[in-house]
């Protein structure tokens, strides 16, 4: 049984009659009335996820009704339901934040899809404004070295305005948090913040990820899908690896900056959006649009506040403000007694390189509050946290290996292991093995040591 109540407003009575009854099979409650001014009265006393609204009503219209309904309730979903001749004004109420249209003659199977669509739809927002609370806690900007206090003013300056962000920094370094810092700050952050990482979906899908589609775009596109474009709409549209996006979706991109609209696939209708762009990268645009592999006039239109994030290693002095800040959050998050750190094992956090930045610190504190139960980390806990990939090369190498790979694994065990004896301390490992501290580092990333995973 569903806990979802919807609200249908509708002034054919067969058609209330047919529509509670079918909703009701699915295990809805549902409340029906005639006039969108008596729903407007229920909206007052009674929550709803979900109104089914017509468009012709006998005294105020569907549009209006909606723009009021939208006013009292925003989180609520509306569904249009529309007469032959009157798809216009359905596409209208869509633009003006309705969810979807149904058409008359109502079809049983589309009224089913559409509403379970919708209610999704409203549960993945909700569940967006709940993950930003949470992000608030998690990716607060913990330091005191200068490069965050530059960056802290940078994002109170940045955040009020309307201008779209480039965010540079390597992996892990804190694009999405920065991101998010600043759509928290502004005045959309009461609207969703919608991310889109360019990288992890194919270059195929992505067009379709972010402008969505209507029915019968494609053979297999069964009903609209609203885009991640749409989704942001008020709100801030993160582009994450954005060097990734292909020069086709960039060429469409450029279009929806420029004017403010774009056309899902598949259809003729243009749709108007209000949203801020804030994209990130961890490689050089500039040199990427030299090398005609990122569009020249994206680049121009992205980097109008350009923002840097340094990495882990350039503020070490921020270490043992991270430690201590998500030692503290991971107890509360796990219901443990919060753990305190070593002076040893602090200093070894201090000299490890953090190829991952600030999001492998993170893993690797939440690794520690889970695993250890000690009150008190100690250095020893570091060697018992030795990734499995680096670990499995004490037992020997497999002499089937090739030789380039056999010398590389040889050189991964035995840096590593002076790394250790040396607890992380990079000017002592270097002095042992008679290298150039720069060229240690060269190896520590060039062959992927991590003391933790």
């Amino acid at each position: 049984m569903t806990n979802e109540k919807i609200l249908v407003i509708d002034d054919e009575s067969g058609i209330r009659s047919s529509l509670k009854g079918i909703l009701e099979d699915e295990g809805f409650t549902v409340k029906t009335t005639d006039t969108g001014e008596k729903g407007l009265e229920l909206l007052k006393t009674e929550n709803f996820d979900l109104i089914l609204l017509d468009i012709w009503l006998p005294e105020m219209n569907g549009i209006d009704i909606l723009e009021k309904i939208k006013g009292q309730r925003e989180n609520v979903q509306v569904v249009m339901i529309t007469g032959h001749g009157t798809v216009e004004s359905a596409v209208k109420a869509t633009k003006l934040g309705a969810f979807n249209f149904l058409e008359k003659p109502l079809s049983l199977e589309k009224v089913l899809l559409t509403t379970k669509n919708a209610l999704r739809q409203k549960k993945l927002e909700e569940e967006n404004l709940h993950l930003q609370a949470k992000v608030r806690a998690r990716y607060h900007l913990v330091g005191k070295s200068p490069a965050i206090q530059k960056l802290r003013k940078e994002i109170k300056t940045v955040a009020p305005s309307n201008g779209r962000v480039l965010i540079q920094g390597e992996a892990g370094s804190g694009k999405e948090m920065v991101a998010r810092l600043i759509h928290q700050n502004s005045t959309r952050q009461s609207k969703l913040f919608v991310q889109v990482n360019s990288a992890a979906i194919p270059d195929d899908l992505l067009e379709d990820e972010l402008f969505g589609h209507v029915m019968d775009a494609f053979p297999k596109a069964e009903e609209d899908k609203k885009g991640k474009m749409l989704m942001a709409d008020g709100g801030t549209l993160f582009l994450d690896g954005i060097e990734e996006m292909s020069l086709k979706t960039q060429t469409k991109l450029v279009k929806a900056i420029e004017e403010g609209k774009y056309e899902p696939l598949g259809s003729s209708e243009s749709v108007s959006i209000d949203v801020r762009f804030i994209a990130s990268t961890q490689k050089d645009l500039r040199k990427l649009t030299t090398l005609k592999k990122f569009r020249e006039d994206l680049f121009f239109k992205l980097n109008v506040i350009p923002m840097s994030i340094p990495p882990l290693r350039e503020r070490k002095e921020d270490i043992p403000l991270l430690i201590n800040y998500f030692l503290k959050y991971f107890a509360l998050e796990t219901g443990k007694r919060k753990k305190t750190m070593s002076e040893k094992a602090m200093q070894a956090f201090m000299n490890y390189s953090w190829q991952g930045n600030v999001s492998e610190l993170i893993n690797v504190i939440e690794r520690f509050v889970i695993m250890i139960p000690a009150e008190k980390i100690e250095a020893s806990h570091l060697y018992l946290l030795v990734e499995p990939r680096e670990s499995q090369f004490s037992r020997g190498l497999d002499d089937k290996l090739p030789l380039k790979e056999a010398r590389e694994h040889f050189d991964q065990q035995y840096i590593h292991n002076a790394l250790v004896k040396n607890d992380w301390n990079l000017q002592k490992t270097a002095k042992d093995l008679k290298l150039e501290g720069s060229t240690l580092e060269a190896n520590i990333r060039r062959l992927s040591i991590r003391f933790l995973g």
